[in-house]
């Protein structure tokens, strides 16, 4: 099983790696046969479909439950992925769905204010949460013995979240102070923001997750209810069990603490309302800043369309590690960036890859952008090197695999491609999809969505003045 391939050239370099640290000389045996494990794996074998022993469950209120067990370890991974981010909100409550991640940890009708952690912890688990454009996500690990209360405590802030006045107060100041310093007072998030406030006029991508501060600031208690009682319903969730437990017994436990709960409203859909560029859009930003920064950004489309793995291969082309081409060129060989990325992640609707600089102070934003728009034109130009096009396979590959390890990866990793791709079995082609990219793709790609006309470009020039907003 190529997973299982994966896991024992870890434990491999993980062996090498403990025998190097003890002192023990006599490494070279190892190396070479770790290299011959290597060689064996071979890309093709790397790229095979595998399967994951995956059961599907759905509730008669609409909560769709997939269960996976692992019997490795004693431990349970519990991941809730509820279909709504900041897409699903308009203006005047942007960044709601994230202060919502915030109030479900500040208590329900059955464990309070801060009980939720504190139970949790006082057990031996650890949460934590996140939200993007398109879902919010809640995930909970720990000792499977401990499943019961952790379906209690998620039962319970699904079925009555409380909106204490106070409570609210309290993580909105905190929600402002994390947009403070995320966005208003650092050069990247600041430069992040104003790119897709530019490059979407009408989508709700236009607006930042955190949301503007304006809304922040006004959000009410009947802004909350509505939202809770049309988003964080049972038929609007995904629910993922990973680990150690037995399937039939676990499902009755759900069904105990979830299937009275009543679904939600039918959840409008998102209508893509971003009508097409036509011409080269730019924005300026002065604040204080060390260096110079200039970010070059792409329409691309969503999750679910055929050329979204190429576009993650291109990526890892462009930007993977020190040796990417962005890298080795702009930063090593001409010396006008001392950093530079690519941002692009899969969406429920087409979304942006952009391309970010920390400009050298030596250098200029011209010159920067310059030969960065000749890097994005080699694209298309010329086909990418058949040693470039494998190593950034292979990385993609390896990192796939690497989020399986765990029992949260896989949780995570079902839940995404289960909401983004519409099906959780996706997940096991991704390999297959990523070795399948030709460098004939990527010139294609290139060709048809970074065209100058269709390019937004936005720049930060550092500025001594201090904000006074």
């Amino acid at each position: 099983m190529i997973i299982a391939n994966a896991l024992t050239i870890t434990k491999c370099a993980n062996f090498i790696g403990r025998q190097k640290a003890h002192g023990y000389g006599s490494l070279k045996m190892l190396r070479v046969t770790l290299l011959y494990v290597m060689v064996a794996w071979s890309a093709e074998a790397m790229a095979t479909d595998f399967t994951l022993p995956v059961l599907r469950h759905e509730l008669a209120n609409g909560m769709v439950i997939l269960t996976l067990e692992d019997h490795s370890v004693p431990v349970t991974t519990f991941y809730a992925f509820y279909r709504v981010g900041s897409r699903n909100e308009r203006a005047g409550i942007t960044g709601l769905s994230h202060f919502f991640e915030h109030m479900m940890f500040n208590g329900a009708e059955k464990y309070g204010p801060k009980m939720f952690d504190k139970m949790l912890e006082s057990a031996g688990g650890y949460s934590n949460a996140w939200t993007s454009n398109d879902i919010t996500a809640y995930f909970e690990d720990f000792a499977s013995d401990q499943l019961e209360l952790v379906l209690d405590l998620e039962s319970d802030r699904m079925r009555g979240l409380l909106f204490d006045p106070d409570l609210m107060e309290s993580e909105r100041r905190v929600v402002a102070e994390e947009r403070r310093s995320r966005t208003d007072n650092d050069p990247a998030g600041a430069v992040d923001e104003l790119m897709f406030a530019t490059a979407f006029v009408a989508h709700p991508y236009h607006w930042p997750v955190v949301g503007w501060m304006a809304d922040i600031e006004s959000y009410t208690r009947e802004d909350c209810l509505d939202y809770f009682k049309t988003y964080y319903a049972p038929n609007n969730v995904l629910v993922i069990l990973s680990g150690d437990f037995d399937t039939d017994e676990a499902m009755k436990l759900v069904r105990q603490y979830f299937g009275e709960l009543k679904p939600g409203p039918e959840v409008r859909s998102v209508v893509r309302s971003e009508p097409q560029q036509k011409g080269e859009r730019r924005a300026v930003i002065e604040m204080p800043a060390q260096v110079p920064i200039v970010v070059v950004g792409y329409h691309v489309p969503e999750a679910a369309h055929a050329d979204a793995h190429v576009l993650e291969v291109l990526k890892a082309i462009m930007s993977s590690g020190e040796s990417s081409r962005l890298y080795r060129n702009l930063v090593y060989e001409r010396e006008i960036a001392i950093d530079i990325y690519v941002d692009y992640w899969l969406r429920f609707d087409p979304n942006l890859m952009y391309f970010y600089i920390e400009v050298n102070p030596d250098s200029s934003l011209e010159t920067a952008e310059s030969y960065l728009h000749a890097e994005i034109a080699r694209l298309s130009s010329e086909p990418v090197t058949d040693a470039e096009l494998q190593k950034a396979k292979n990385k993609l590959t390896a990192g796939f695999y690497r989020q399986l390890k765990t029992n949260n990866g896989r949780a995570g990793q079902l839940g995404e491609y289960h909401l983004l791709l519409g099906d959780y079995k996706t997940l096991m082609s991704v390999p297959a999809r990523y070795e399948a990219v030709t460098s004939e793709d990527i010139q294609r790609v290139a060709q048809t969505y970074f065209a100058d006309r269709l390019r937004t470009v936005v720049t930060l020039v550092p500025s001594d003045e201090e904000d006074d907003s």
